[in-house]
């Protein structure tokens, strides 16, 4: 469907990654009542990036922009829907395809060779660049330039610590059990852990104590590298959640957990002007 000029989406929506769980009974479906939402493309670096938009389809704006950035299964159903639940916050919410340079997850069968055939292979500098043409173009599809958050879930939450010390314009960030450190590579030459000290942007960390893959010492020395550069940011830990915790579409989703960092997102938000 066409709408206002420059912006043209199209109502389509992206299947699950082939290496994703089947939906489970608690998948969460948002209606695009009372917002506009779909598919489109954002130019970057000489290339046409894909994206997800949904904003308020009333009132003249600006909205205030959150960046939704992508779980390792890409653009999804699921985060399309965070896009949707946004927009039906106020929000202009702007979900970006960060792999459509090196290849499409939706092409792979399971999650080792995703990790190994895709995502290792895209450059953070790429990522935090390409988030930067998608606020630019958000603020000229009705985004408001001063109000500018981001959220983002596994690989996107550790995407989201790491633009938080990337743009200034940033006015807050939630990031969703993301890795707090690793392997340093061409790739990823810094983890969360390495700047904490150049955070320009609160941060609300959410996680799951019983996430295998961040055990709780990373998270107890994420908290000191925070503390010792005087950074606002928080850590949540639910006693009871695990990774993947607010991805409703799997077995790993645990309700209360994902309701209440839902509304410390909204809350957070809302504290730092992204609201």
């Amino acid at each position: 469907m066409k709408v206002a000029e420059p912006l043209e989406l199209r109502q389509t929506d992206r299947a699950m990654t082939r290496a994703v769980t089947p939906h489970a009974e608690s998948t969460i479906l948002t209606d695009s009542q009372g917002i506009i939402a779909g598919e489109t493309t954002i130019p970057s670096q000489g290339e046409q990036l894909p994206a997800y938009l949904a904003k308020p389809a009333s009132g003249d704006g600006p909205y205030p922009i959150i960046l939704v950035v992508q779980e390792i299964f890409g653009v999804h159903q699921h985060i399309q829907d965070v896009c949707r639940r946004l927009a039906k916050q106020g929000y202009l919410a702007i979900a970006p395809e960060l792999y459509f340079r090196q290849g499409d997850p939706h092409q792979y069968d399971d999650i080792p060779t995703l990790l190994s055939g895709l995502v290792s292979k895209v450059p953070d500098a790429q990522v935090l660049l390409d988030l930067d043409r998608a606020t630019n173009w958000a603020v000229r599809q009705g985004g408001d330039a001063n109000k500018i958050g981001i959220t983002g879930f596994c690989w996107g939450g550790r995407i989201s610590w790491l633009y938080a010390a990337h743009n200034p314009q940033l006015k807050a960030a939630v990031a969703w059990y993301g890795k707090f450190s690793g392997n340093k590579t061409l790739t990823t030459p810094k983890h969360p852990v390495d700047i904490a000290a150049d955070l320009s942007a609160p941060v609300l960390g959410l996680y799951g104590a019983e996430d295998g893959s961040i055990p709780l010492d990373q998270v107890e020395l994420m908290r000191q590298a925070l503390r010792a550069a005087n950074a606002t940011a928080e850590i949540v830990v639910y006693p009871e959640a695990g990774h993947a915790f607010h991805a409703d579409y799997r077995p790993s989703y645990h309700q209360a957990s994902a309701e209440d960092g839902w509304q410390r997102m909204l809350a957070w938000f809302a504290q730092y002007g992204v609201k």
